[in-house]
């Protein structure tokens, strides 16, 4: 018995090391995207880590760049809402990541723009449903977070999101394979270990997507 509890507490102080040794988290803390979508926190103290990204397109449609903005911002919604453990929130920013995706003309892309779009369309739409169809599981909704945060990267590398975002990783989630989210904020709020460690994380990458 006594080697069983000192197996479990090696287990559990390993599992804190794994967030503990990150840089530390930033200050500033906010629960709600729409009110920090025009907040935007300086580069972190360890800039040196932290790699900056540029979109890969210049010639964005105004439309576009105005649709993905509203994307982004739904994302965000969902971001925070798993953050705060908020499975009913999380359901509704997926409504309204669903809706955003819709207002997206891809007749305003390039054939190379449009091939990035389709890529991770319909995955986006799929993973946004299935949150939106999960109150009450929030295991399940931050599963398909990570998958959706996959294909989000993936589009603001590609057209922006209107505002700098932060790539952060967790280092233990499923079991310590680890999971990226995308921030408004430098400020580490984990929308995978939600308020037990809400600063589980180190920002990895700034992707400068500039303002509309």
């Amino acid at each position: 018995m006594k080697t069983i509890i000192i197996s479990t507490l090696t287990i559990t102080t390993l599992a804190f090391a794994a967030c503990n040794n990150q840089p530390a988290s930033h200050e500033g803390s906010h629960t709600d995207s729409a009110a920090t979508a025009h907040h935007h926190d300086a580069t972190p103290a360890a800039a040196a880590d932290v790699t900056t990204v540029k979109p890969q397109f210049t010639d964005v449609d105004p439309a576009i760049a105005t649709a993905m903005k509203g994307v982004v911002n739904g994302y965000l919604q969902l971001k925070n809402s798993l953050a705060a453990d908020d499975d009913a929130a999380a359901a509704k920013a997926g409504e309204t990541m669903s809706a955003a995706l819709t207002q997206v003309d891809a007749s305003r892309f390039t054939a190379d723009q449009k091939k990035i779009y389709d890529n991770n369309e319909e995955d986006l739409k799929e993973h946004a449903d299935h949150i939106s169809k999960n109150v009450g599981n929030i295991a399940h909704q931050r599963e398909h977070f990570v998958m959706m945060s996959d294909d989000m990267f993936e589009l603001v590398k590609a057209f922006g999101g209107g505002q700098p975002l932060y790539r952060t990783h967790c280092p233990m989630y499923d079991q310590n394979k680890g999971a990226y989210w995308l921030s408004e904020s430098v400020t580490v709020r984990n929308p995978y270990m939600g308020t037990k460690m809400a600063d589980c994380g180190s920002v990895k990458e700034m992707i400068d997507t500039g303002r509309p």
